[in-house]
Order: structure tokens, then sequence, then C-alpha cells
């Protein structure tokens, strides 16, 4: 089953279920992928597991699908959340891509005092989380939230999550160290800054949270795309509870 191409559907998935799908994932089944009638391909929606289904028909404008049976049952994800200062599109979009592959629950943009980018497209980050769920058989989407300003994400913020800030100054441990003494937790949140670095005054508020743990990724200064993969990798592997 897991060669059978994945599509990522809002509708809802039961057995008998007929489904219409349009715009670009009918050219990708139709022209890219030359599926018709009769052929199967695996459908999810964040909510009810995978599901095997066949194509019954194929026009210009639409594609009908009917759904078989369940191939994977919805399971349980880990709530991590990646906070990160926008960057240049390319670079975004691969926060987007390889966070989704990560497993990340929810990605949100926040504005600092050194953010260069002023507009971040959200409906493009969604699409290329989508694409990266659909290729790495995840069965979820990643919240994509609205773009805030980083003192207001805090004023929010629930404290029984806990923020680590990936801080490139000297007040942080050696990362690996710091995640490794961490007790394990299925709900905490990563912050990167810009690669400007967090201001002096962002710095100052951060350090008076109580829900807040600074962190270094090393002496190297990274970017922030790189900073982003390499804290959510080491979380993964040495934060989240195993199964």
């Amino acid at each position: 089953m897991s060669s059978l191409i994945r599509l990522y559907v809002e509708a809802d998935l039961q057995p008998g279920a007929e489904l219409e799908i349009s715009s670009g994932q009918l050219h990708y089944l139709k022209n890219v992928m030359r599926l018709g009638p009769g052929d199967s391909v695996t459908l999810f929606n964040g909510r009810d597991g995978e599901y095997v289904s066949e194509i019954t028909a194929i026009n210009k404008k639409s594609l009908q699908v009917r759904v078989l049976e369940q191939s994977r049952p919805q399971l349980a994800e880990l709530d991590i959340w990646l906070l990160f200062a926008p960057i240049k599109k390319a670079r975004i979009d691969m926060i987007a891509e390889k966070a989704t592959e990560l497993g990340v629950a929810k990605l949100q943009p926040v504005m600092t005092d050194f953010t260069n980018i002023e507009r971040v497209k959200i409906d493009r980050l969604r699409a290329n989380a989508i694409e990266a769920a659909e290729q790495c058989r995840r069965l979820t989407i990643p919240d994509i939230a609205e773009p805030q300003s980083l003192a207001r994400v805090l004023e929010a913020w629930d404290p029984a999550r806990r923020l680590l800030v990936m801080d490139e100054t000297a007040g942080g441990a050696d990362s690996a160290l710091t995640m490794s003494a961490l007790a394990p937790s299925s709900s905490d949140a990563i912050l990167i800054g810009p690669e400007g670095g967090f201001s002096s005054s962002e710095l100052d508020l951060l350090e008076n949270l109580p829900f807040v743990t600074k962190i270094t990724l090393g002496g190297r200064i990274l970017r922030a795309e790189t900073a982003a993969l390499v804290a959510l990798a080491l979380w993964n592997e040495l934060v989240a509870p195993k199964p």
C-alpha cells in the first residue's frame, strides 16, 4: 500500500464515500501520474486515518474517487510547536516542508525586532506542508498560524507548555546536553529567532518568563532554517517520549 500515491483531502473519510478531486490534485493525477478509472490512491484528512480509494471517473474538470477501506488508523502524535521569525521565500518553504517531516504540530511565524520580512504567505506554507505530509506518509497536517509579534505570542502563552528558546548568545549550555537533561515531554515549543538574533529587550523578556528554557546550538551561528531543523531533530531524539 505504501507505493500508492497519497493525497490529503478535507472531506470525511469512510468506506463507500464518493469524493470529487479537482484543481492541482487533478492535474497531478491525470497529467503527471497518468492515472485513470480503476487505479488506486490513498487518502488522508488528519482525522480519520488513511484509506485506500479507487478512481471511478475522470474528465477535464474533476476526478471521482470511491473510498474503499482503511489502511492505517489515526494515531495520536507529539504536540511539538515551532515558532520562527520569517525568512526569505525559498528558505521559509524549506522550514515548512522539513518541519512537517519532523512531526511539528504547529508552525507559528513570529515577528521580532530584527525580522526583515513583513509578509508571510500562509497559503504557500500550507501547500508545502501538505506536499511534505503526502510524501513522508504522515497522517496529519500541521496547523499554520497567522504571524504575530513575539510579545503578543508570549503574552497569550500557556505556561504549562515549555518554550525552548534557541539562543546563540553565551547564555545557554551545549544543546545536546541541555536537551538530554530535560524531562521528557510531548508538548513543548521551540523558538528560533531571526538571523540577526534576538534584541537585548527580547532576551530580557524571555529571561524573566518561568516557562522559558534557553538553549544554544553550539559555537557556530546557524542559518535560521538550519537551526530550526537541528533543534527539532534533537528534540525528537532526546526529549520526545519514546513509544
